[in-house]
């Protein structure tokens, strides 16, 4: 592709933690596959349509795989690792898929609900008895899906902060330099094959036992897959909920209504969790992928070997899908957002962080009925440099 030296930045800066960049709208309107250049200094183009950003999450020939090959555009300096579920099609991505998919079932999340909101009351006890005003993402949003993937994971609790470090800058786009970043990814590999060596000597009812299972006995996992896998759960199992727990509960707290607005009704309090999935998007983009022949998206010729984005961000606030698409509308229904992706790629922790939005609301809204902002709502600022979205901080007080 070639390199001009003007040309859009990708991510666009948001101005505030409340409102998506201005810019997707005016993409959508008059630019709906935009060249961009990306943090390394490589160029894509941005689809910013619900129709085409689910084109580029669905279509084969927008390949996950060939984003690792030497000669890719790269999205940043440290780009994912080859043999992991990011940087995989099928069929290989399928193979790897499916010997983890069995824990992530909405059968399976059923059956851990119960252990989930005893987490949950945990937390928000310890929240209560450390007296407000409190930092809710530190006092909840961080440590809940933290402790519910290190449980299914089989990963240490009190670790927790070793490795939201680490994985906070493989996470990075602009927040760490690339050194920061390789370094942080080499200390977590270490990590995680300590762990597998202990899990191979005393197997537990976890996840990661299981994978080490797998990988010994039936020899379809490698050790590099198979760390990368536990890397990949690990970090996409707890960054991206921190993130949408955290924007959603300030969606709630300035909106009329407060908490209150957290039915009881199973049917309607999902509802509310798929709105506020749409509105809060767990990342301003998507994962980028490059295309392996040339492709025409909205009447825009791409060639083979370019980079391209979808970004859900803007597909999920598509006036021609959504109507009144910048508002947070709690009695929404039906809104087949594309937080989660689309096709094979569509995330495979999708039925756990709905589990955990809906029980954590839930909880959140009986222990803390009065729960509100404790600073005003322009003074909460987004994280950024990040691939996904966070709040810095979440101040909030109690009756």
């Amino acid at each position: 592709m070639p390199h001009h030296s003007s040309g859009r930045s990708y991510p666009p800066v948001r101005r505030s933690a409340t409102d998506l960049p201005e810019e997707y709208a005016q993409l959508r309107a008059g630019a709906p596959v935009a060249e961009v250049v990306m943090p390394s200094g490589d160029h894509a183009y941005l689809m910013s349509r619900y129709d085409d950003v689910r084109t580029v999450l669905s279509d084969a020939r927008c390949s996950r795989a060939a984003t690792v090959l030497p000669e890719a555009p790269k999205l940043t300096a440290v780009p994912f690792d080859a043999g992991g579920l990011f940087t995989m099609d099928p069929p290989e991505h399928t193979r790897l898929r499916s010997l983890v998919a069995g824990a992530f079932t909405a059968r399976r999340v059923e059956l851990l609900r119960p252990r989930i909101r005893e987490l949950a009351d945990e937390l928000l006890g310890l929240m209560a008895e450390g007296g407000g005003p409190a930092d809710f993402n530190e006092a909840f949003a961080f440590p809940f899906p933290v402790a519910v993937i290190c449980e299914l994971l089989g990963v240490p609790f009190t670790d927790r902060e070793m490795f939201r470090g680490w994985s906070d800058a493989i996470l990075s786009l602009t927040a760490h330099t690339a050194q920061e970043m390789l370094e942080h990814k080499l200390a977590l590999v270490g990590y995680l094959q300590g762990l597998a060596a202990e899990k191979r000597r005393t197997p537990g009812d976890d996840l990661l036992s299981a994978l080490v299972g797998v990988h010994d006995d039936e020899g379809p996992l490698t050790e590099h897959e198979l760390i990368t896998m536990a890397m990949t759960l690990l970090i996409a199992g707890h960054e991206t909920t921190v993130g949408v727990l955290g924007t959603s509960v300030f969606t709630l707290l300035r909106h009329d209504g407060g908490l209150g607005l957290v039915p009881s009704g199973e049917d309607e309090l999902a509802s509310l969790v798929e709105e506020l999935l749409r509105v809060n998007p767990i990342g301003d983009g998507g994962p980028l992928r490059v295309t392996t022949a040339d492709i025409e998206v909205a009447g825009t010729k791409v060639a083979a070997g370019s980079a391209v984005i979808g970004a859900i961000c803007s597909a999920n606030r598509d006036e021609s899908r959504f109507p009144d698409p910048d508002r947070f509308d709690p009695s929404r229904r039906g809104t087949a957002h594309l937080a989660f992706g689309f096709g094979p790629h569509y995330c495979l922790g999708a039925p756990l962080a709905r589990a955990e939005l809906q029980i954590a609301l839930t909880a959140l809204a009986r222990c803390f009925p009065s729960l509100r902002l404790a600073v005003p709502a322009a003074d909460v600022k987004m994280h950024t440099g990040l691939l996904v979205n966070r709040l810095e901080s979440l101040p909030v007080e109690w009756d």
